[in-house]
Order: C-alpha cells, then sequence, then structure tokens
C-alpha cells in the first residue's frame, strides 16, 4: 500500500506491505521485483519474532539488528540471479562470510550505521506508517502466517530435489521450518520441570502442624496438608566413553533448573557410576561436583543405588551416552535420561529422553 512517510519499501508484522511512490519511480522493474522479495524474506524468516528473542539491549538497536537481517537474506538472494540496488547491504559489507543466520552477524555489525528502515515485521516495535491491528488494509494472522511458511518451504525443498538450484541459507531455512530442531536445553529443562512439578503434587496429611479448623473442635485434631519437596537424584556416566565437555554442559544444565525451582542441598543427591556406583554427593552448585569412574558402563547399578537411598528420590535424571544396560522393567519412579553424544541408542521406552548435543 502506498505510503508517502515509509523511506523505501517496508513490511510490518501482519504481513501488510508499506511503498513509497517516489522510491517506486525511481527503481528499476528488476531491481524493485529484488526489494520486495527482500521484504517478504523478512516475514518469512521470521525475523521480527526472532529479533523479540533477543536479550533486551539488543532489541532497541534496531539499525543493527536490520542489517544483520539483511546480511541473512541478502547473500541468498544475489546467488538465486536477483537484481538489488547497488547499496544493498551484504555479509561482505562488513567483511564477514556468507551463510550465517543474523543472530551470528549481529556482534560484528558496528553500532549505529546508516540503515534502510525494512518495517516492524523485520526488527519488531511499532513504526509511524504502521496501520495497526484494525487498519483498513488486509492482514495475515500468526496462523496464516505459519501455513504460508510451510507452503514456500515445501515449495523450495521440492524446486531442490528436482532442479538442484536453491541458495544454501534458502534451503537450510526450508529443513528448519519442515523439520525443526529444538534446543535440547530447553528440552532436558522441560522435562526436568514437569517431573518435579508432578512429584511436587503429591499432597498429603501430616499431623506435625495441625489444620487450623482444629481450634473450632473441641475434641478432635485435624491433620492439616503438605506438598513435599521433592528429591532428585542425578545418575553420572562416568565410564572412559564419554565426553567431559558435554556432560559438564548437561550436568550444569540439570543443576540451574533445580536451583531456579529452588530444589538444592540434601534433595539433590549427584552418583558418579561407571559400571558401579563411587562417589554418592549432596551439592547445591554445579562446581561442587567431583566425578570418579572411567571403566565400563551400568547404569542399572547407578539407578539401584539411587532408589537405595535412604530419602527415596522422586525424580531420577541420567546423564549417559546410551550404551548401558537399562533396568528391564520401571522402577517406580519417574526417569528421565539425557543422552549424551553423537549416535546414542534408545533407553527403554518407560524412560523418558532428551538428546544432548550440538
Amino acid at each position: 500500500m502506498p505510503s508517502e512517510i515509509v523511506p523505501t519499501m517496508a513490511v510490518d508484522r501482519l504481513w501488510r506491505c508499506y511503498v513509497n511512490a517516489g522510491f517506486v519511480d525511481g527503481t528499476p522493474v528488476n531491481e524493485l521485483a529484488g526489494v520486495w522479495i527482500h521484504e517478504v524474506s523478512h516475514l518469512l524468516r521470521d525475523h521480527h519474532g526472532r529479533a523479540e528473542r533477543l536479550p533486551a539491549q539488543l532489541q532497541g538497536d534496531r539499525a543493527r539488528v536490520n542489517l544483520a537481517q539483511d546480511c541473512e537474506i541478502n547473500d541468498d538472494l544475489v546467488a538465486d540471479g536477483l537484481a538489488l540496488p547497488r547499496d544493498h547491504i551484504r555479509p561482505a559489507t562488513f567483511g564477514l562470510p556468507n551463510g550465517l543466520l543474523f543472530e551470528q552477524y549481529l556482534p560484528d555489525i558496528p553500532a549505529q550505521p546508516p540503515c534502510p528502515r525494512c518495517g516492524s515485521g523485520v526488527y519488531g516495535g511499532v513504526e509511524p506508517w504502521d496501520l495497526g491491528p484494525d487498519g483498513a488494509a488486509t492482514s495475515v494472522s500468526p496462523t496464516e502466517a505459519d501455513a504460508i511458511r510451510r507452503i514456500t518451504a515445501d515449495a523450495i525443498r521440492s524446486h531442490q530435489r528436482t532442479r538442484g538450484s536453491v541458495p544454501n541459507g534458502w534451503r537450510r531455512w526450508a529443513d528448519e521450518v519442515l523439520e525443526p530442531t529444538v534446543d535440547w536445553r530447553q528440552v532436558l529443562a522441560g522435562n526436568v520441570r514437569q517431573a518435579v512439578a508432578w512429584a511436587g503434587g503429591a499432597v498429603d496429611y501430616t499431623y506435625r502442624r495441625p489444620s487450623r479448623r482444629s481450634a473450632s473442635q473441641a475434641t478432635v485434631v485435624l491433620p492439616s496438608l503438605r506438598r513435599p519437596v521433592p528429591c532428585v537424584t542425578i545418575v553420572v556416566d562416568t565410564s572412559g566413553s564419554m565426553s567431559d565437555d558435554d556432560l559438564a554442559e548437561a550436568m550444569a544444565e540439570v543443576a540451574g533448573v533445580l536451583r531456579d525451582i529452588g530444589i538444592r542441598g540434601n534433595r539433590v543427591t549427584v552418583l558418579s557410576c561407571d559400571a558401579a556406583v563411587h562417589v554418592v554427593q549432596h551439592v547445591s552448585r554445579a562446581e561442587e561436583l567431583e566425578f570418579s569412574g572411567g571403566g565400563g558402563t551400568d547404569m542399572r547399578e547407578g539407578i539401584t543405588a539411587a532408589l537405595a537411598q535412604p530419602q527415596r528420590p522422586d525424580v531420577i535424571v541420567v546423564l549417559t551416552d546410551g550404551f548401558t544396560p537399562w533396568p528391564d522393567e520401571p522402577v517406580g519412579t519417574r526417569v528421565i535420561a539425557g543422552l549424551i553424544g553423537g549416535d546414542p541408542p534408545p533407553p527403554p521406552s518407560w524412560i523418558e529422553s532428551v538428546r544432548v548435543n550440538d
């Protein structure tokens, strides 16, 4: 839609495109088509959604965010043979390599450079030319936007299969849309939180603190309800096949989740185990961990030792490369396996598993 205040061409988060008539008159048709595809690419790659997930101090620097996003797009458009204005931004403008995501380009973009404004559909926020959600123009809902992304990604993949001439950035984007990868940290944290919440929901009665309603009963002492703080045991595979770096990262992630939800001290026990259990520790920080082992692998020993503790755990987290025997049947306690390494074999179906990788 035409706008006298938009500098050149811009999009908003509702997939509406604003165009300055003077810019259109002064731009060759082939370059104008390239700019239009550039703006649509911002929407297809969900740049405004990704920008809003940046750290707060970076979200406000819209010029740098816009330039980093232009770098992510324009190398693919040029590789695809599209014409762009002579002053278009690309990774080489800043001495950077092609093929990266804008989040990777952003740290190397200089502060406050001159920049075209591609709109709120690029870096978030609101621009003065935006019509808003109640504007007269047709808009695209988030559900429709996701459908458009999937249809486009499927078309790119089909073109790649038949002609094999899709730029690497577009191919990578299409693969991510159709087969999204999930950060293992989020999955592992979500599973641990869910298991702890489930265990913490086991409300029971106790006479240690009588119910307040007992005051109204002359001869009867009523119990009160209590919600126990769950106990968590982490079984760490310290056999020779484990990578120290992967193990340390996974351990820190689990410890961080437990700390955030208030479980620490004697409510967290860590067992070092290869073919046998070597060290039992109560820890409050990941830095306190000391691992022993280095021999074979048998996580059955670690799980058995966890269950035999004086305070039976409500949740057991096993960090292992997966090359281990497992108990033949459920053990009566929720077990989560963090599988570390390139190609770990799956545990039994009754054990929740998360692939820990880069």
